[in-house]
């Protein structure tokens, strides 16, 4: 079966959103448990001085002492305190890991905040999330999934995960708490640029949490991995696919929130500002209350097919939140490329990889129309922010930004931050019938 057929038939077996539940996790639960793993975006590279310092619902973090590895679970310096930023200790170089491998606002706060504040109003009652972030800057899938390999500090996020869980578990019980571990935020990718396996390892990675995470708590609800997508590094990068293909080839295990190419970027155009980091919780929140609070089978603006004739390309849609718009505040993607200037984030080779000229880029519904000025012929590929924008190109870090206009209408606007966060299409590529 193509992607193309996959994702529709995936789609049309899931329904919309709008009034679809699943049995939410954690509905009995006192304290829900997320753990955050990736690499340098997951730990706040670039966000500071740090932002969220006040916590004003309860949610909690994991406090380590002095602790260094070895790290016992039942050690009493574990504990938990209030969340905020940094959501743990500071590294003191890189690099680095659990438990000194903090860098900088971290999205876990900020997604904490928001959580809380949804469930208030939608009449949930008080909501605590307990957060641990594992990441470790720079580590690819081969450091930071279980039995990784230890190349001197790094190489333990997922044994951190682990022994973090074992202490929680032992204080809510200590607590009379009611605890398992919720979900697992992964802000990841950009080392696995050019890994074909990525989605594969990705899946496994699920796996393995839910299967040992379980065995822990005694829980007997999966968790939820929430995928967040990246989008500065590597032209057609697997990775970056793989992030919104898993969510659709393993609907009920991942869920990918969405592109970051639509936060405040820091100076070195790989990682975010401390406020694009809140932006970015701020989702994760969104997408969590969705999903694990709510039950609803949420998705994120993504193709469902593509089809072509003579000039003409008309990629589908699901819109979580209708109407589609082109974003007016992002700048012109692709201004550097005569070919696709005018594409607003779409690009399009024929079979032999050569640029085909988009003319005009319209919106018909949960649709948008592509008008070229020749036909791209058979096997032609449709994508959608997967090239980066030369003109940009961060000279330091060879990094050329990635991104698009297209969004839908959604109305929610951040706890956190007041900024209105409609949900921006994410990165894809498709192969032409």
């Amino acid at each position: 079966m193509s992607l193309s057929l996959f994702v529709f038939a995936t789609l049309a077996s899931l329904g919309q959103p709008a009034g679809t539940t699943n049995h939410p996790r954690g509905a009995d639960w006192d304290w829900h448990g997320i753990i955050g793993t990736g690499q340098s975006l997951s730990v706040g590279a670039r966000g500071t001085p740090v932002i969220s310092t006040q916590q004003s619902f309860g949610n909690l973090k994991v406090a380590s002492g002095e602790l260094k590895w070895p790290v016992n679970p039942d050690d009493p310096a574990i504990s938990l305190v209030p969340l905020v930023e940094p959501a743990g200790r500071w590294a003191m170089g890189y690099p680095s890991s659990w438990p000194m491998n903090i860098d900088g606002e971290t999205p876990h706060t900020s997604a904490a905040n928001q959580i809380s504040e949804l469930a208030l109003k939608a009449h949930k009652g008080p909501y605590v999330t307990v957060h641990f972030p594992v990441g470790e800057d720079g580590q690819g899938m081969i450091h930071i999934r279980k039995d990784s390999r230890h190349d001197g500090v790094t190489g333990r996020s997922y044994e951190a995960a682990m022994v973090q869980t074992k202490a929680i578990t032992r204080l809510a019980n200590a607590a009379g708490k009611k605890f398992g571990i919720a979900a697992i935020f992964i802000t990841h990718g950009e080392t696995d640029t050019g890994n074909v396996k990525y989605e594969d390892e990705l899946h496994q990675l699920w796996s393995d949490y839910n299967q040992d995470v379980k065995a822990i708590t005694g829980q007997d609800r999966d968790l939820l991995m929430i995928v967040s997508q990246h989008n500065q590094l590597g032209e057609y990068s697997p990775s970056t696919i793989a992030q919104w293909k898993a969510g659709d080839d393993f609907p009920q295990s991942i869920v990918c929130s969405g592109p970051k190419y639509q936060y405040p970027y820091a100076d070195d155009s790989l990682h975010l500002t401390a406020e694009g980091y809140r932006q970015l919780g701020e989702k994760y929140g969104q997408v969590y209350f969705e999903r694990v609070v709510q039950g609803h089978k949420w998705m994120p603006l993504e193709p469902i097919h593509a089809v072509h004739s003579g000039k003409t390309i008309q990629i589908k849609f699901h819109v979580p939140r209708k109407p589609l718009a082109w974003d007016t505040a992002l700048r012109q993607p692709h201004s550097s490329s005569p070919e696709w200037k005018d594409g607003k984030g779409f690009e399009v080779v024929d079979a032999a990889g050569k640029r085909v000229k988009i003319m005009a880029s319209t919106i018909h519904g949960d649709s948008i129309s592509l008008d070229l000025d020749s036909d791209p012929g058979a096997n032609a590929r449709v994508s959608y922010a997967m090239i980066g924008e030369p003109s940009l190109r961060n000279p330091k870090f060879g990094v050329s930004p990635h991104w698009g206009l297209l969004r839908d209408s959604d109305p929610f606007v951040g706890t956190n931050t007041h900024v209105a966060q409609p949900n921006y299409c994410v990165a894809f590529d498709l192969k032409l019938p």
